[in-house]
């Protein structure tokens, strides 16, 4: 079987963690031994997000007293890729996995007039108190927007509409690796006059990923983040897990843009366009989650949600 299996950034880094690379590389190693076995027996794609790490970056950039100007955010995300990239291939050779895992560095085309560019809303970097954001405003020029009880800066994030290194992607899955793939979404470029050139922004890893696993005809779609179920609700007294749902009830639903709402979206994309299975749930529960026994299961039809 081929699937794609998206791991969100803060799966890798929780709220309130300290964004230090050893919080991270203790969580992959949790994850890894489940991971390994279903790369082992199955065909693989894994995308991982870059919300915290970009961020991280952007700022660390934006501080240097050594730069002309910051990095662009399409740069940041290549880096991303190549230390996460790096790290879930060690996790996985770590957890016993017997063939290779290798990391492309990925682009993601987008469309250089999506009105994302007009209204950032993509999350990156830490949380930080508001009068904290203010100041980072002013300072930088930058877009915060609340995010729980704490402020986030905010990136435009335009739709993607295609993946330039998915024919390599497609070789190395016939010849048994295993591929991390499109880091953080894909570094974001829009082509024109036969060339292609990075822009400023994040592009949704889960998108990312429902377009992959499309493209690639993948059986199954997985997204892997830091809550065991899509929740009904959320943050109210009403609130309840949502355990099975078809795509024919999902638009019926709400979900909010800035944390569960691409991930819902992306998964009926795909299902809608393959008739194959998604899942979403807890990091900690991979193996459960891609065998239909834990997290959020959306399908083709309509059974009853549950």
């Amino acid at each position: 079987m081929r699937m794609v299996i998206a791991l969100g950034g803060n799966a890798l880094l929780r709220r309130g963690e300290r964004p230090d690379a050893e919080v991270q590389v203790a969580h992959l190693a949790v994850a890894a031994p489940a991971l390994a076995t279903v790369a082992a027996e199955h065909e693989v794609v894994i995308v991982h997000g870059n919300g915290p790490q970009v961020g991280l970056l952007a700022l660390e950039s934006t501080a240097d007293p050594g730069l002309t100007k910051p990095y662009p955010l399409s740069d940041l995300v290549a880096e991303t890729q190549g230390v996460i990239g790096y790290w879930i291939q060690q996790a996985l050779t770590n957890a016993g996995l017997p063939g290779r895992a290798v990391t492309l560095v990925t682009q993601t085309v987008v469309s250089a007039d999506d009105p994302a560019f007009g209204t950032p809303t993509k999350y990156v970097g830490t949380g930080y108190p508001e009068d904290h954001a203010r100041l980072l405003e002013s300072t930088t020029g930058w877009t915060f927007h609340q995010d729980g009880v704490e402020w986030r800066r905010v990136v435009a994030s335009p739709e993607p509409r295609r993946i330039v290194e998915l024919d390599a992607a497609e070789i190395l899955l016939r010849n048994g690796v295993t591929v991390i793939l499109a880091g953080g979404g894909g570094v974001p470029v829009v082509e024109g006059a036969a060339r292609l050139a990075g822009v400023d922004a994040v592009v949704d890893k889960d998108l990312t990923a429902a377009l992959i696993a499309t493209e690639l005809r993948a059986d199954l779609l997985v997204m892997l983040t830091d809550v065991p179920t899509v929740y009904l609700d959320y943050g109210t007294p009403t609130q309840r897990p949502l355990h099975e749902i078809g795509i024919a009830d999902l638009a019926a639903l709400h979900f909010p843009s800035g944390s569960m709402g691409p991930k819902v979206t992306a998964a009926g994309r795909y299902v809608e366009a393959t008739k194959g299975r998604a899942a979403i749930g807890s990091l900690d529960e991979a193996a459960a989650v891609i065998a239909g026994a834990a997290g959020t299961q959306i399908v083709a039809g309509s059974p009853r949600v549950s």
